[in-house]
């Protein structure tokens, strides 16, 4: 078939790598302009920008499909498909109808649950034990279109926003070429979304990653591991009268009884409003990423200890 396709982050990379092994025409992909990036905020590829020109696959950029130029130079590629994963811009009616079989966007939920930006770290922050990805026809409305196949995964009880992120890339891959494949073979069927059903994953605010040790550690646990990697749940501690900002990348929900903020034992257990949670991963400011027992040897917290 003759494609475009539409992605930025590295999470559309295997779909995109999926659709050329099988050896689908990609006539042109779109991704976001080049972003500062680094702390010297030098001017970089998107990952799929990156992999598109080492492949020699021809890239746009455009900051929007407003203007009609942008329109017209997409419905000349005369495409049978297009395939939108993670592209991070709205389409309009114009371009999702171009193509001749439709434009189809792979989304990491099991729609209608979780449409909207974030519904990966959404479904752990909400204690989900089920996700999955869907391909979906798209609509002008957000999310809303018939769903043409999907599949379905189990959540770890140390399930991270980014190890679903890479679960629901590499389960997405296949199911995009298969749908494809049938689509061209017009042995597809579509079944339209409840939307008494649909629930909305919006962006992480600012305000989300600061954890608050008053509540239960149900949530605290929840909010970290959907945070982790980025943005990082955080919390403040101190050694010597020093404050530093700690990310808590990994944990685990258990019992235990004290002050809200208390470190219970010489293992990272803090206790929250009502349980506790063991922090099993932390990184301080400026520093690599360590488990419980190295980070705790290079930065001693221990019982009595309080966190912030």
């Amino acid at each position: 078939m003759r494609l475009a396709f539409m992605g930025t982050p590295a999470f559309s990379l295997p779909a995109l790598s999926a659709l050329i092994e099988a050896g689908h025409e990609i006539v042109a992909v779109y991704s976001q302009p080049p972003a500062p990036r680094g702390r010297g905020r030098a001017l970089a590829l998107s990952p799929v920008h990156a992999y598109a020109s080492s492949l020699a696959v021809p890239v746009r950029t455009p900051l929007t499909f407003r203007a009609d130029h942008a329109i017209a130079d997409f419905q000349a590629l005369d495409l049978d498909a297009a395939v939108v994963v993670a592209y991070g811009q709205i389409l309009p009616p114009a371009i999702l109808e171009a193509p001749r079989l439709g434009s189809f966007n792979l989304h990491a939920s099991l729609l209608p649950r979780w449409r909207g930006a974030a519904p990966i770290q959404r479904a752990i922050i909400a204690g989900d034990t089920m996700s999955g990805v869907c391909v979906m026809r798209m609509t002008e409305g957000l999310d809303e279109g018939p769903i043409l196949a999907s599949t379905a995964v189990s959540l770890d009880p140390l399930e991270t926003s980014g190890s679903l992120h890479e679960r629901l890339a590499a389960a997405g891959a296949p199911l995009i070429v298969e749908t494809l494949d049938r689509l061209r073979r017009g042995s597809v069927a579509e079944r339209s979304q409840s939307s008494g059903e649909a629930t909305y994953a919006k962006k992480i605010r600012p305000s989300e990653p600061r954890l608050r040790w008053a509540d239960s550690a149900e949530r605290v646990d929840r909010l970290i591991r959907g945070l982790s990697p980025l943005p990082g749940g955080w919390f403040t501690a101190s050694i010597r009268n020093a404050p530093f900002r700690i990310k808590a990348l990994l944990s685990r929900w258990e019992t235990g009884v004290g002050e809200p903020g208390e470190i219970l034992d010489d293992a990272f257990l803090v206790a929250c409003g009502s349980g506790a949670v063991r922090i099993l991963r932390a990184q301080r400011e400026g520093r690599a990423a360590r488990d419980a027992a190295e980070f705790l040897r290079g930065f001693p917290l221990g019982p009595a200890d309080r966190l912030g």
